[in-house]
């Protein structure tokens, strides 16, 4: 019965979370078609399955591109046929997951009631369900990274009997790599999460030691055929995608401090490299660039990008506060999603609203959760060094919305702590405090000023008390 109480709330919750999902893309997204970076995954799905090549144009292979989410494309398009609606439904899955992963965490931490409050926000929450949409790669990651969270916390809590935990860690470590390159840093983050569990005494550190052996060894197999094949195809060593170079010149040029990426936006985001630096695009080819052209691009790119911090020292410090501030505008805007696209439906007007208010509440409630939780750093800490990873990765590229995506359940998951603060008497909580505080104040209300007509009834109740007692 342990095993089947938790199950319900689960189910109903990750029902829930579907049928918004549902609902979202045969309204909102009905007329989606793949655009930008989509257009790309798809691109690349297609292309394996009619030339069995990774390839962004026929028959021309790229490293530009993280594999695990074109696979996946692939592998639906030749069950259901070349239509990106089955791959929104499969996202919705996805994203239907992470909201039951959001319940199981806050249970786990705060109790089933705040668990089921977190995963029904989590499941109408505008900025997770807006991502299983269209076709990027943010609602894997955030799903892959999420679970990979809420393992580690499990490793805390059955330190003994968790073979199973890391191994699946291991695995969740390397999807999460092979959906993203910056995954590979979270793997290194989870080694040094480990050594202060270790040093905390929350982990012993023999089980522990083996545990990372083998959890970064799964990862690193699952990653190391992809490396393989990067070094063929480009002759160098790649260990996922190379895309950097394109990132930061796009961030880093004087475009990016004079003007936005969309009209009314804000200003410090990325400017695409072929408008903001056409004199460093100009020599090589736009849409046949091979992986050791693209390597050189990359290089070249990067070169360009560091340059021009250099020479431009003076203003890095408002263009990185820039990022940062962007990364926490509340709405997020992409050409390619739905909301943007079709902004004259009626349920898109909706979605709009709660995208641009939503938000603002979830980070108010959220910087008071990690306020209030901080005792407790130990099973958060983890989450924090996402957080922390996150914004940081935000101010040096650049910062939008859309970059916020991976730890929006992590700030669900705060913010449901502030909850769970303020509602239960349990010790270190606003609550139990606040009682406290009470307590302390009757009592001092009480001593000093008690008369003698009080003295004198607790008297006579010690009196009647001896007199019921004897009778007995």
């Amino acid at each position: 019965m342990k095993h089947i109480k938790p199950m319900p709330p689960a189910i109903g919750i990750f029902c829930f979370a579907l049928i918004v999902r549902v609902i979202y893309n045969n309204t909102v997204a009905y007329h989606y078609y793949p655009l930008h970076d989509s257009a790309y995954y798809q691109g690349i799905a297609f292309h394996l399955l009619n030339e069995h090549c990774f390839c962004l144009e026929s028959y021309v292979p790229t490293v530009a591109r993280a594999p695990l989410w074109p696979f996946t494309i692939a592998g639906i398009s030749l069950i259901f046929g070349p239509s990106d609606y089955f791959a929104r439904l499969f996202l919705s899955l996805i994203g239907s997951g992470t909201c039951v992963l959001v319940y199981l965490f806050a249970r786990d931490l705060f109790g089933w009631r705040i668990g089921v409050l977190a995963g029904v926000f989590a499941a109408i929450y505008p900025e997770l369900y807006i991502y299983d949409g269209w076709l990027y790669t943010e609602s894997l990651y955030t799903f892959l990274l999420f679970a990979v969270c809420y393992g580690l916390y499990r490793l805390q809590r059955t330190p003994e009997r968790n073979w199973q935990i890391w191994i699946t860690c291991g695995v969740l470590l390397g999807l999460l790599s092979l959906t993203r390159q910056n995954g590979i840093i979270v793997i290194g983050v989870f080694i040094v999460w480990a050594n202060i569990m270790v040093w905390q005494k929350v982990l012993s550190w023999r089980v522990t030691a083996r545990g990372v052996l083998v959890t970064t060894l799964i990862a690193f197999v699952l990653i190391a055929p992809w490396t393989i094949r990067n070094y063929l195809v480009s002759r160098t060593f790649i260990p996922v995608a190379i895309i950097d170079g394109g990132v930061l010149l796009g961030a880093y040029n004087n475009e990016a401090l004079t003007r936005a990426s969309y009209m009314g936006g804000p200003k410090g985001t990325w400017i695409n490299p072929i408008v903001s630096r056409p004199d460093i695009v100009r020599p090589f080819p736009l849409h046949t660039c091979t992986p050791p052209c693209e390597v050189a691009r990359e290089a070249a790119f990067k070169d360009a990008a560091v340059q021009w911090i250099r020479a431009n020292l003076s203003v890095m410090p408002h263009l990185l506060e820039l990022h940062f501030i962007n990364m926490w505008q509340p709405d997020t805007y992409e050409s390619d999603l739905p909301t943007v696209r079709f902004p004259q439906q009626q349920p898109t007007q909706l979605v709009l609203r709660m995208m641009k208010t939503w938000p603002i509440y979830l980070f108010i409630l959220a910087a008071f959760g990690l306020a209030v939780t901080l005792w407790r750093w130990r099973e958060l800490l983890f989450i924090y060094f996402m957080i922390f990873l996150t914004i940081a990765q935000n101010i040096i590229y650049y910062g939008i919305p859309r970059f916020r995506a991976p730890i929006e359940p992590m700030l669900i998951l705060l913010a449901a702590g502030f909850i769970w603060s303020l509602t239960y008497n349990k010790k270190g909580t606003i609550r139990w405090m606040i009682d406290k505080i009470r307590h302390k104040d009757q009592i001092s209300t009480n001593t000093p000023g008690q008369s003698d007509s009080s003295l004198t009834s607790s008297e006579t109740f010690t009196g009647n008390e001896q007199i019921i007692t004897s009778d007995k």
